[in-house]
C-alpha cells in the first residue's frame, strides 16, 4: 500500500504522456513513440521544476518499467531461427559493432566526453537504438539525463538514416530484384527497429518486392539484438571491477551486481519462446508481450525526459552528436564494404 501511495502519482503521469505518444508513434513510425514521449517529458519538464509526489513514481518508471521493457523483449526473440538465419550477416553484425564502440571509446578519449554517453551512444548506435540503451544504462548506472541525450542522439541519426537510405541504396546500386541486400544493409546500419523496418518496407515499395526486404532485415535486425547479452555482462563485470577499486574492498565475485537479474530474465524470455515455438505454439502469442514491452519503453522515455533538464542537454549535446554521427557513418560504411567482399551487393 505505502508502495502505491509513494509511486501511483508519478506512474499516472508518464502513463499520460505515453499514451498519446504511442499513439502517435504509430501514425509517424519513422519518429517512434519513444521519441515522442521523451520530447513530451522534456518540454512539460521546462515548466514542471518541482515534481513533489511525483518524483518517486517517475523514478520508479524510468528505471524498474525500463528494466521490465527489457525482459519483456526477450519473448519476441526465438533464438534457434534466430541462429539458423542470421549466420549470412553475423560476420557484418561483428564487424559494425566492433567498429561503432571502438570509435565511441576514441572520441570518449579524445573529446573528454563522459563515460557513460559515449557507452550509451556507441552502444546504442551498434545495436538496437532505444532497446540497447534501455538495457545498457542500469548495467552502467547512467543518470537520466545521460539516457536522455543519447537516446536523443540515436534517434536524431535513426530518422536519418530511415529517410534517406532507401535513396541511398538506389544511388549505390543495390539489386533491386530481391530485398535480400538491401534487408542486410537497413538491418546492420539502421539503429531501431522501427526505422529498420520503415527503410525496409520503403524498398519494398519502390521496387514490389512485397515483404522480401522487410523479412529480411527483421531477421537480420534481431540478430544484432542478441548482442545486447554479452556486451551489457562485459560491462557489467567493469562495473564490478571499478567499484571495488574505488571503494578499495575485496569483495568475491558477485553474480547479481555482476550479470544483472533483468538480463537473466531477459534470456529466459528468449529460451522460452524458443521452447515454445518449437512445440508448436502460435507465434502470435507474444505480440501482446512485444507490444507491452514497446509501450513500457515509451513510458519509460517520458519520464526519462521528465527528469531530463534540456537547457543542459542543449549546452553539452555537441561532442555526443559529434560521437554518433562518426559511430553512424562508420557503420554505414562498414556494412557496406562488408557486403561488397562478401558479394551480397
Amino acid at each position: 500500500m505505502d508502495f502505491i501511495k509513494k509511486n501511483i502519482p508519478g506512474i499516472l503521469i508518464c502513463l499520460a504522456i505515453a499514451v498519446p505518444s504511442w499513439f502517435l508513434g504509430k501514425l509517424f513510425p519513422v519518429i517512434g513513440g519513444a521519441v515522442i514521449a521523451i520530447i513530451a517529458g522534456m518540454i512539460i519538464a521546462l515548466f514542471w521544476n518541482d515534481k513533489g509526489k511525483a518524483q518517486d513514481g517517475i523514478k520508479f518508471t524510468s528505471k524498474m518499467i525500463l528494466q521490465a521493457a527489457v525482459v519483456l523483449l526477450g519473448f519476441g526473440m526465438n533464438l534457434g531461427v534466430v541462429v539458423k538465419t542470421g549466420q549470412q550477416s553475423l560476420p557484418i553484425i561483428i564487424c559494425t559493432i566492433t567498429t561503432s564502440l571502438l570509435i565511441a571509446w576514441i572520441l570518449h578519449k579524445a573529446l573528454k566526453v563522459k563515460g557513460n554517453t559515449a557507452i550509451l551512444v556507441g552502444v546504442g548506435s551498434s545495436i538496437c537504438g532505444g532497446s540497447a540503451i534501455a538495457a545498457t544504462a542500469p548495467v552502467v548506472d547512467a543518470d537520466d539525463d545521460e539516457v536522455a541525450q543519447s537516446i536523443s542522439v540515436i534517434f536524431f541519426f535513426n530518422v536519418l538514416a530511415a529517410l534517406i537510405f532507401p535513396t541511398l541504396g538506389k544511388l549505390i546500386g543495390f539489386d533491386t530484384t530481391s530485398g535480400e541486400a538491401f534487408g542486410i544493409f537497413a538491418g546492420t546500419a539502421v539503429n531501431d527497429t522501427s526505422s529498420v523496418t520503415a527503410a525496409a518496407s520503403t524498398w519494398d515499395s519502390m521496387w514490389n518486392l512485397g515483404s522480401q526486404t522487410l523479412d529480411k532485415a527483421v531477421t537480420v535486425k534481431l540478430t544484432r539484438t542478441l548482442a545486447i547479452i554479452p556486451i551489457t555482462l562485459v560491462l557489467s563485470l567493469i562495473q564490478t571491477k571499478k567499484a571495488k577499486q574505488k571503494g578499495g574492498e575485496t569483495q568475491g565475485f558477485s553474480l547479481k551486481r555482476a550479470f544483472p537479474m533483468f538480463i537473466l530474465y531477459f534470456i529466459i524470455a528468449s529460451l522460452i519462446t524458443t521452447i515454445a515455438l518449437h512445440f508448436g505454439a502460435n507465434q502470435k502469442i507474444f505480440t501482446p508481450l512485444k507490444e507491452l514491452s514497446k509501450f513500457f519503453i515509451v513510458m519509460a522515455m517520458g519520464a526519462i525526459g521528465l527528469n531530463s533538464n534540456v537547457i543542459k542537454l542543449v549546452k553539452t549535446g555537441g561532442k555526443p552528436l559529434l560521437i554518433g554521427a562518426c559511430c553512424w557513418i562508420g557503420i554505414t560504411a562498414v556494412s557496406l564494404i562488408m557486403q561488397h567482399f562478401m558479394g551480397i551487393m
